[in-house]
């Protein structure tokens, strides 16, 4: 499955990936699942916001135990995000049936559309419209970066998207999902464990910081008389940094776009993009104003007009303790453990959290050795993998079983 997989929407020359919602890159991933589902005699099925599942039992019979997570990537993204979940819950289901598990709860894989936003800018949109946490109105003004509409994109695709919007009986029908991911992140590969259970993932969100001033010659405008947005903005970047070591938290403005955007131009408008993670919701409030405040007094000295819009934000989840709780039980007692499954928070963004407030979710960890991701040096050893299908199959196992 990883041999056929991993060629999909590669570039050659950065040896990353781009696998961007409702591209050829993602069409040839979406096959890709569905050619696994009907190999192994699963019910396919394409839901109202593309997303894909592939069934064991019957779809309908409520209480169903789901796994799986993501194909999309970001730009030059590395193999394992998402991925290796979703190769994972097949892997893990072909482990039960050699095991000949017998099962009491319907199983399904997924795969969520969209997970990354790289595409159209904001992430989960395919467990956000199912979750009703994106309303179809919302979804319809996406646009990527050539003002192409996610309706748009979807209709391009093959995909109606006339049927975006919440779907509350397909989230009545899962008893739980659980979402195996490899870290990002090294407290595993600190630990020494090859798999964890997850805790809570962050309060994080994305902010985009509008910075408007004057273009002018490049070679002609002293240096007195200029209105430089890129100025201020470069000093937002340092404030960016500076706040977040203060704080405790994470700062990052990793996505730029400039206004003419020519060498020899003083730009008119330096648009960038803050992401920002805390342990709590009190420490990402504290670094995102303080960004802010140090950005607007940058700008009321340099005669620059700034705006900040919150584009998006995800609270804080907490993974239902229950469901937790009975991973780390079902993992305890398997053979040869001596030790509890370590717990761990993370500052990364999943499906599970987005899906967690209407339904039961909990995620898996597989370590990562350099804790490198969004990045094709991201990484995962071989017998790590597998002791996190192994893992997953455990944990499905115990859940659904007869």
């Amino acid at each position: 499955m990883w041999r056929e997989l991993a060629p999909l929407g590669r570039d050659s020359g950065s040896g990353g990936y781009r696998r961007y919602a409702w591209t050829a890159a993602d069409a040839d991933c979406r096959a890709w699942f569905r050619a696994q589902a009907e190999a192994r005699g699963l019910a396919y099925e394409l839901d109202r916001n593309g997303n894909q599942w592939a069934w064991l039992g019957d779809p309908l019979a409520g209480d169903a135990v789901v796994t799986g997570s993501h194909l999309d990537s970001v730009p030059d993204g590395g193999a394992f995000d998402g991925p290796l979940g979703v190769v994972s819950s097949f892997a893990a289901l072909d482990e039960l049936r050699a095991r000949g598990a017998r099962f009491s709860r319907p199983l399904a894989i997924t795969n969520f559309g969209d997970e990354e936003g790289a595409r159209f800018g904001l992430a989960c949109v395919g467990s956000r419209l199912t979750a009703g946490r994106l309303t179809a109105e919302q979804a319809h003004e996406l646009r990527d970066g050539d003002g192409i509409t996610l309706p748009q994109a979807m209709e391009a695709a093959g995909h109606d998207p006339s049927t975006l919007g919440p779907d509350p009986e397909r989230l009545a029908r899962i008893g739980a999902f659980v979402e195996l991911h490899v870290e990002q992140g090294r407290a595993l590969d600190l630990s020494g464990d090859p798999v964890g259970i997850a805790s809570a993932i962050w309060p994080h969100g994305r902010w985009r910081f509008d910075f408007r001033g004057e273009a002018n010659h490049a070679g002609t405008t002293r240096l007195a008389d200029r209105r430089d947005p890129m100025l201020t903005y470069a000093e937002t970047v340092l404030a960016a940094r500076r706040e977040a070591g203060l704080a405790g938290a994470l700062a990052t403005f990793g996505k730029i776009s400039v206004e003419p955007n020519g060498v020899n131009a003083i730009p008119s408008l330096v648009r960038g993009w803050l992401d920002s993670r805390a342990a709590d919701q009190s420490a990402l409030d504290t670094v995102v104003a303080g960004i802010e405040a140090a950005a607007r007094a940058c700008a009321d000295r340099a005669g620059i007009e700034l705006s900040v819009v919150r584009e998006s934000f995800t609270p804080v989840v907490e993974f239902e303790h229950a469901l937790r709780d009975e991973l780390a039980k079902i993992l305890g007692q398997r053979p040869g453990r001596g030790a509890p499954v370590p717990v761990l928070g993370t500052g990364a963004g999943h499906d599970a959290g987005i899906l967690s407030g209407a339904i039961p979710t909990a995620m898996l960890f597989v370590r990562n050795p350099t804790g490198v991701s969004h990045s094709p040096a991201e990484s995962a050893a071989e017998d790590d993998c597998v002791a996190g299908v192994l893992a997953l199959a455990d944990v499905l196992e115990g859940l659904a079983r007869a």
